[in-house]
């Protein structure tokens, strides 16, 4: 069905670089000819009174991360709502994030339900004389990047209410407008249930590939080895020929890396953290890079991880574990470095012994911390491994590589797909919503279909890790409605 959509028969110059060519007999106006645009307010968080108990719906920048906003999950009381200048939005509405960390600001999602907002977001409500709301928001969300593009990509550089009213929209006809919504309804819950297919197999894969592991590092590679009580009650069995022994006394060296301010240059030996640290990877492409004076003044056993060296996130995510591969880097206090015996524990061993849910598991039970969690170098010392020799850990590893490369495989398989999936979907809403394709008659025949209020894709309805909504840090400054 997509397939066979062709072009509009005529065309005509918008008169927006935004939107170039558009059918005939569109038209095109900047969202303040046609739609309400204002910011809501956030009551003092310092008077109890203003929120406890409260009933009125309130939403902050990163509620547009649901995409089609049903229902609020904060509340205000009226006396909030008297003491700020918020106001209510209207069912059938829009609300834009002005600001956010991550990839919230220029995000857009529509309200189905009457709300009030913080002065992160603005409320469009379009005239349904005019407007479609699912129409526009469709839109607004093809020209996510462009809106960013209005100001810098900085935490504090938001976007205003002029910046919205001034963005140039098409304006189909409203049966049209209705028309391309139904389509494109039709086609998102397609993708979006490919995408969530995709997303169980990675599921799945990611399970099979911690039960690879498990079983390597607590068995080994022979299914009738001989087993012994390990001591350790969580780590239960294990053959009878291996070792068990604490990480303290495999490694020569445990310690975590700088706590002092480093300084960021362009180029320069990389400046590790906690989020460059992946499943057995380091990601040098997303890591900062410091000065070499400040990298020589660093103690060298502390901070400068070397060729071989097992590094464990001790806070943020934790329990991620890689091999240093010998770059010059340093690592700061997030970061866990463990050195091993080479009498006795090969690196990468021991890397994938703490990457295996069992020893997954018991980092995380050993954390301390009453609110935010870290693992303490003491602890995870104590930590008892069983191992084989260094021989057999060898051959342990090479069986591993060859197991785990047929599932890494699919999972970049999948992966990919999504990516591709994702791309396809940009594409189509782009060029549907500005009339690069006449899906009228395809919108005519389209099944009847019950609405899905939740997005399918999970990823995309999940708040960046590092969006602060509860407390509203990323709050613009009020503006006041001209």
């Amino acid at each position: 069905m997509i397939a066979d959509l062709l072009p509009y028969p005529a065309m005509k110059d918008s008169g927006v670089p935004w939107l170039g060519e558009v059918p005939e007999h569109w038209e095109a106006a900047a969202v303040r000819r046609y739609c309400r645009v204002f910011a809501g307010a956030t009551p003092s968080r310092a008077v109890p009174e203003y929120w406890r108990g409260g009933y009125i719906p309130w939403l902050a920048s990163g509620d547009v991360n649901l995409r089609r906003i049903t229902g609020a999950r904060q509340f205000i009381t009226e006396a909030g709502y008297a003491a700020s200048s918020t106001k209510w939005i209207r069912s059938g509405s829009l609300v834009l994030a002005l600001a956010g960390q991550g990839r919230t600001k220029g995000m857009v999602a529509t309200v189905e339900c009457r709300t009030t907002c913080n002065q992160s977001l603005a409320a469009i409500e379009p005239s349904p004389r005019r407007s479609n709301y699912r129409f526009l928001a469709y839109y607004l969300e093809s020209r996510y990047l462009d809106l960013r593009a209005l100001v810098g990509d900085g935490l504090r550089d938001g976007l205003n209410l002029q910046h919205v009213r001034a963005i140039a929209t098409p304006l189909p006809p409203l049966p049209e407008q209705a028309a391309i919504v139904r389509f494109l309804d039709h086609a998102d819950r397609r993708i979006r249930r490919y995408i969530r297919a995709k997303q169980k197999l990675i599921k799945l894969l990611e399970e099979q590939k911690q039960a690879i592991i498990h079983r390597a590092v607590t068995r080994g590679l022979d299914p009738n080895v001989r087993l012994k009580p390990s001591g350790v009650e969580w780590l239960g069995d294990v053959p009878e020929h291996w070792e068990v022994a604490s990480v303290g006394e495999l490694c020569r060296y445990l310690s975590y890396g700088f706590t002092n301010p480093m300084p960021a240059a362009d180029w320069g030996p990389f400046m590790l953290t906690a989020n460059d640290i992946g499943d057995g990877v380091v990601s040098y492409e997303s890591a900062r890079r410091t000065t070499e004076d400040a990298f020589d003044h660093l103690l060298t056993k502390k901070s400068r991880p070397m060729l071989g060296d097992v590094l464990v996130t001790k806070d943020g995510t934790l329990g991620r574990v890689a091999v240093a591969d010998g770059r010059p880097a340093c690592i700061n206090q997030s970061i866990a470095l463990l050195r091993v015996d080479a009498d006795r524990m090969l690196p990468e061993f021991l890397s994938f012994v703490l990457r295996g849910p069992l020893y997954q598991e018991r980092m995380i039970q050993d954390a301390g911390g009453s609110t935010i969690k870290h693992i303490y170098i003491t602890r995870l010392a104590k930590m008892k491994i069983a191992s084989p020799g260094r021989n057999e850990q060898s051959e342990i590893l090479a069986n591993l590589s060859n197991d785990l490369r047929r599932v890494e495989l699919a999972l970049d398989n999948a992966e990919r797909e999504i990516s591709l999936l994702r791309e396809y979907r940009t594409r189509l809403i782009a060029d549907v919503v500005t009339g690069k394709l006449d899906v009228r008659e395809a919108a005519a025949h389209l099944p009847h279909e019950a609405e899905e209020p939740a997005p399918l894709d999970e990823t995309d309805a999940m708040t960046d890790p590092e969006e602060g909504t509860a407390d509203d840090l990323d709050a613009a400054p009020e503006e006041v409605e001209a």
